[in-house]
């Protein structure tokens, strides 16, 4: 009881400092229509690889570029791409092409190159019928020099990585609500995994059942549920801790659907942080999923001046001791009802876990690389299910806080 009751004291203190160190997510309203991205193509080898894109109005466009794995980086307005997946595949001197939304009146393309790649062109042209304008874009390999001279002379420092999201400003909690933070893994610029059998996306999967989740939680008395992300919308990690901080939160749970090579392995698994992993899926999962930031362009950011390490740290050890307990309810939640892998609670060193004052869990609903569990993350009653399960499982979790004192 003493525990618990000095945890809520440590999360209270915390709070009050660390929010000082964390750029606000604020309101961003007003927004423009998006552009359409409607058709594109590329065509290169090893040396020049050309890209086109069209669109339905004028885009203004800007270009940057990043080291480790080195990336080109074409920031343009919110822009709806209505391309065939095969129009961009990667050839030439490209091994990776992700395009999507940044939030905040922002998309991103983002060109990942086997090795020093400059665009030597970029300039976008009025279609022949007048009816379009398209984006060309000429790149070439050029030396490490070169391009280490680019990084160099460049002005830009990953504006995106500090940019407002738009949702409207929340209201706050009720003094005695139990609020709990629902991150949809994935979206925008970041798709995550795709289905072995349907194509969909991880990001589409997440948010599904993200939205039944708040649902379901809003229905049990004394809780307060919503989501980090309410659309296809792209944020960083850090911004998802940030949102549940400064909501208050009790509770983080972030929803996954991942892929394995192993077509055979399925099941739901919840993860909690820790600094070792619990085994390779674990830490193979873990890399995959703290790549999001890098997926999307941004520079990693370095963390916060810890101006009261020793009170953080002793958070952040209770945290975890309460993020287990969090994991142990879901586990026994599932138990019998829902598929769960060997193993079912691991832990690794995911970076959407790191809030010091908040329990956080990752949750593996199933794996999209397994045409079962592909199956039964795309139906609408097998949501419905687990969704009840995981609100059941919240409540043990609270109960037994509350009798303990919390």
């Amino acid at each position: 009881m003493r525990m618990i009751a000095r945890h809520c004291g440590l999360r209270r203190l915390v709070a009050a400092v660390l929010f000082l160190l964390l750029p606000v997510v604020g309101v961003h309203a007003g927004e423009p229509v998006p552009l359409l991205a409607y058709a594109a193509r590329i065509a290169g080898d090893d040396a020049r690889t050309r890209l086109v894109i069209e669109f339905d109005r004028e885009p203004v466009f800007s270009v940057h570029y990043v080291a480790n794995p080195v990336r080109i980086i074409v920031d343009l307005p919110k822009t709806s791409f209505g391309l065939k997946p095969e129009s961009l595949e990667p050839r030439g001197l490209f091994d990776a092409i992700r395009y999507g939304g940044m939030g905040a009146g922002a998309s991103r393309l983002v060109l990942s190159a086997k090795e020093p790649t400059e665009l030597t062109h970029a300039e976008v042209k009025p279609m022949e019928d007048g009816k379009g304008f398209r984006l060309v874009l000429d790149a070439e390999r050029i030396g490490q020099d070169r391009f280490d001279k680019i990084l160099a002379e460049q002005k830009w420092t990953g504006t995106v990585r500090a940019v407002k999201t738009d949702r409207p400003a929340a209201a706050p909690a009720k003094a005695d609500a139990f609020v709990i933070a629902i991150d949809a893994g994935h979206g925008g610029i970041d798709t995550g995994a795709i289905g072995s059998v349907t194509k969909t996306e991880e990001k589409h999967v997440t948010l599904a059942f993200a939205k039944e989740l708040v649902e379901t939680l809003n229905r049990e008395p004394g809780i307060e549920a919503f989501l980090t992300r309410e659309r296809d919308e792209f944020l960083s990690l850090p911004q998802r801790v940030q949102i549940a901080r400064q909501r208050g939160s009790s509770l983080f749970i972030s929803l996954h659907a991942d892929t394995l090579k192993q077509r055979d392995i399925r099941g739901a698994t919840v993860y909690t942080i820790s600094d070792k992993a619990s085994d390779h899926l674990a830490a193979d999962l873990a890399a995959r999923e703290n790549l999001s930031d890098e997926i999307a362009g941004i520079p990693l950011e370095s963390e916060p001046a810890e101006v009261a390490d020793i009170l953080i740290d002793l958070t952040r050890r209770e945290t975890q001791a309460f993020s287990v307990n969090l994991a142990r309810s879901v586990i026994a939640s599932f138990e019998g009802q829902i598929k769960l892998i060997n193993n079912p609670h691991r832990h690794a060193g995911f970076r959407v876990l790191q809030a010091p004052d908040v329990p956080s869990v990752l949750l593996e609903l199933g794996f999209m690389s397994n045409k079962e569990d592909e199956k039964q993350l795309l139906d609408p009653e097998w949501r419905k299910k687990v969704s009840a399960l995981l609100a059941a499982a919240v409540q043990s979790y609270r109960n037994t806080a509350v009798a303990n004192g919390g």
